[in-house]
Parts: C-alpha cells; sequence; structure tokens
C-alpha cells in the first residue's frame, strides 16, 4: 500500500511505503539486555519460578514476567500498554523471545500470584539481586523508610479510605518502603491497604528487609520521618543495635520541653540547637531528643512547628540513640529527602501506581516488578560506569537518551544484525556501553574465586 502525506512548512511531499523489515524503537536497549544475559537474568527467573503451565502452547511464565519488566522498563504506565512491544519483532529477535506475550497473558500470570506464591519467588529473586555486584560504601547504607499513597478507582482488594492529601475520601493503597540511599536500591516494599498507618507492619518490614540483605553488608543509619515515631519501632531498632535518628511528633509533653528549653547552642544568625533526654508517656526508658530551632523568616518558609509559647521561631525535634552533635545528626537526617525523588521516580517514570488490579496480590506482584526494574536500571548504571552521587540517571532519562533509538532488524551472511539509525548515535553510541558491561566484576564473596558460579535455586531459598 502507498499513499503520500504534505510537509507542515513546506510544499514537499513524503510518500508511504510499507516495510517488510523488523524496525524497533528500542535500538538502544541493546546494551541493558547485554547487562541482563550478563546476570543471566533469562535463567534466574526459570529457576526460582514456581508457577508451571501444563499446555505446551503455553508462553512461559518467566517470559512472561520478563516481557512485563522490559515494558515498564520502556515507559508502560498500564497492563494494556505492554502490549506496545507485542509487534516489536526486532526487540523479540534481542530478547530471544518467539511469542511476546499479550496485556491478557500478563494479567493471567499476575492473577496467580497468592502470599505463598509470592514468598517462594520474590523473595528468593530479591536475595539473588542484592547479592550481584553493588558497590558497597566504606561506612555502610543508611536505610530510609517511607510511605507513599497510590490513588485507585474502584473496588480492588486493600483500596480503602485513609490518608489522602490530594483526593480525601477517596480509596487508595498505601505502600511502605526501605530504601537504601547510597546504592540507590530499594532493599524491600510492602502494598498494603489504604487505610494502613505509616507505622502500621513497620517492625516485621524491618525484619523481612535485615533478613534480605546478605550478611556482610552493615546499616550505618536508620532515618524515618514522623509517621514511624513508634515505640515498637524504636525498641526494635535498639534491641538490633542499629543507630537511627527519626522526626519526632510533637506531642504535648515535647512541646512543653522544646518551649522551655534555655540551653541553645547558635549555628548561625537563624538556627540554633538543644539537646535534651526525656522518657515520653508509656515508655519503658529515656531516649535523646535533638531540637532545631529556626527563626521565622519573610523571604524563607520554615520548616517545623510553631509553638505558641515561644512565637516567632520554628522547632523541628528528632529522637535518635546516636551520640553525634546536633547539627551533624540534622545534615544527617537532611539527605534522607532521597526518598522522596526515589518514590516520584517509582511512580512518574516507572508508572508503580498504575499496574493495578482487582486481586491484592496481583497488584502486589505487579508493584514488585516495577521495584524490580528499578533495581535493576541502578545496578545497569553501576556497570556502565555512570551510576554516582553527581551522574545517577533517572529511569526516563535512561529512557530518552540510551533506550531509545530506531533500529532495522536484517541479515548479513545468514546472522542477524540489528542496524542502528546514525541519527540515533549509532551503534557508535551504545558499543561502549557493552563493552563496559562485559568487563564489569560481579561482586564475590572473597572466601570465593572470581568465577564463582551463582547459587541454584535450593541456595537462594535457604539464604532467604
Amino acid at each position: 500500500m502507498q499513499g503520500k502525506i504534505n510537509s507542515v512548512f513546506s510544499s514537499r511531499q513524503v510518500k508511504l511505503h510499507t516495510t517488510l523489515k523488523p524496525v524497533t524503537p528500542f535500538g538502544g536497549l541493546v546494551s541493558l539486555i547485554e547487562f541482563f544475559n550478563t546476570l543471566k537474568l533469562g535463567e534466574v527467573l526459570g529457576r526460582l519460578m514456581p508457577l508451571r503451565y501444563s499446555s505446551p502452547n503455553a508462553i512461559a511464565p518467566e517470559q512472561t514476567l520478563f516481557a512485563l519488566i522490559i515494558s515498564i522498563i520502556a515507559g508502560a504506565q498500564r497492563l494494556a500498554h505492554t502490549d506496545w512491544l507485542r509487534a516489536d519483532r526486532a526487540l523479540h529477535a534481542l530478547l530471544g523471545i518467539e511469542r511476546f506475550p499479550g496485556t491478557d497473558t500478563v494479567r493471567n500470570l499476575l492473577k496467580r500470584f497468592t502470599q505463598p506464591v509470592i514468598e517462594a519467588f520474590w523473595r528468593p529473586l530479591w536475595r539473588w539481586l542484592l547479592l550481584q555486584g553493588w558497590a558497597r560504601p566504606a561506612d555502610g547504607w543508611s536505610l530510609d523508610l517511607d510511605s507513599t499513597v497510590f490513588q485507585r478507582s474502584g473496588h480492588q482488594e486493600g483500596a480503602l479510605r485513609g490518608y489522602n492529601p490530594s483526593r480525601p475520601g477517596r480509596h487508595t493503597h498505601h505502600p511502605l518502603l526501605a530504601v537504601l540511599a547510597e546504592a540507590p536500591l530499594v532493599l524491600h516494599g510492602w502494598l498494603r491497604s489504604g487505610n494502613a498507618g505509616s507505622a502500621r507492619g513497620v517492625v516485621p518490614f524491618l525484619q523481612e528487609a535485615l533478613a534480605l540483605m546478605p550478611d556482610d553488608w552493615k546499616l550505618r543509619t536508620v532515618r524515618a520521618d514522623s509517621g514511624f515515631f513508634d515505640q515498637a519501632l524504636l525498641d526494635f531498632l535498639e534491641e538490633h543495635s542499629l543507630p537511627y535518628i527519626i522526626v519526632a511528633r510533637m506531642t504535648r509533653t515535647l512541646r512543653a520541653s522544646a518551649a522551655a528549653t534555655k540551653d541553645w547552642t547558635p549555628v548561625d544568625e537563624h538556627y540554633s540547637t538543644a539537646s535534651l533526654h526525656l522518657k515520653l508517656h508509656g515508655w519503658s526508658k529515656e531516649r535523646r531528643f535533638v531540637v532545631i530551632r529556626e527563626l521565622e523568616r519573610e523571604d524563607k518558609s520554615a520548616v517545623g512547628r510553631r509553638l505558641i509559647e515561644v512565637p516567632g521561631y520554628t522547632y523541628r525535634v528528632f529522637v535518635t540513640n546516636r551520640d553525634e552533635d546536633p547539627v551533624e545528626l540534622w545534615r544527617d537526617y537532611n539527605q534522607r529527602a532521597c526518598i522522596e525523588q526515589r518514590i516520584e521516580e517509582l511512580k512518574n517514570d516507572l508508572a508503580a501506581d498504575g499496574f493495578c488490579m482487582k486481586q491484592f496480590y496481583a497488584t502486589e506482584a505487579a508493584f514488585l516488578s516495577v521495584l524490580f526494574a528499578f533495581n535493576l536500571l541502578s545496578l545497569y548504571q553501576q556497570a556502565i560506569g555512570t551510576r554516582s552521587e553527581k551522574h545517577y540517571q533517572r529511569p526516563a532519562t535512561l529512557r530518552s537518551q540510551v533506550f531509545l533509538g530506531g533500529a532495522i532488524l536484517g541479515n548479513r551472511a545468514r546472522k542477524p544484525v540489528l542496524y542502528i539509525a546514525q541519527s540515533w548515535g549509532g551503534a557508535g553510541k551504545h558499543k561502549p556501553l557493552i563493552d563496559k558491561v562485559l568487563v564489569w566484576q560481579k561482586r564475590t564473596s572473597p572466601k570465593l574465586p572470581p568465577d564463582h558460579s551463582p547459587p541454584d535455586d535450593n541456595e537462594l531459598k535457604n539464604a532467604a
């Protein structure tokens, strides 16, 4: 079939023709696909997948799950968007998938994820991913806890009325996240019902998160906002000798103590700090509190709570078991702002809140797929040498600057060849990235040789 169109800004006509050659807009995924090959991701997914189909014509469940993950990376924001890649035969050849699953196939797979299946599959898979080549900070990881709100329309399981600042009264899910700031890496994630408070289940959640961490990893500190100002969490952290700094909820006792404080240490003309020890009502012990007092100004919005007893100032109070200077603790806590950026990337770049089904655990499996895709992209950036605090690229930036690239699948000497358009950088743009992936050294135990093979599925399940 032929046709023609008229150009917008000239009188030139452009003819339309059909090509039989497979064309893909995602030619830039070649280095990421080679990275997956280096990790042996397809093999691991197949080993750990507890679901099996009896029909000989069924697409393997690990291939269906991988199709969902690659669709998320390519920009899908709903389950229906997985059909974007169904006609991309050039990408299918790169992935080695003969039949790319459609939306119904992906949906039916997610429906088979129950809580036991999630525990049997996702936890060992997470443990395996953490055993790969993550560059560890010398003084340990900073673990940030936070929750967010996923808007829901309909009557999905677990979608209930709860805290919803943008649309009060509407149904939501309220997931809980634990993020290692230096990677960045989502260590653990739970999908929860919309009426769950921020700290609901945080102790068993943190127990699971710590169980996922490799034995030779250590935590430098745990940071959280006032939603996690909970006696049970503080007791747990102290029992396990974990340093923490958590924003305190301004109870009546704390407000009175902050207002009555006289021993202030000036930081500059606007800020002062103080430290005090209190045993709040219902607590079993006395704990240290750090108070940051800020002078209110017309040219800057002050962060903190105003106290009627002390006009002109705002106060922020932290509870901690660390003994550093208040200014150092305050600056440390301010680094926690990166978790807000990670949540924004998960929601805006990878549509973590977009893959929703009626069944709760099917939705949680889709949510975990998004978190897993995020972690893979973070580790990929480390492999190609761009991931650092200064050069970290969010998923949407990777998609636009690296993964997007027009390409045609052809043949040369009876071998498939992907021709990446020169206008998108050509092969010269992506060959250096592939070379970096191939020489990337994955993490191994110092007790093992560098060529030690990855653990099999039984070892992973026992470790988890």
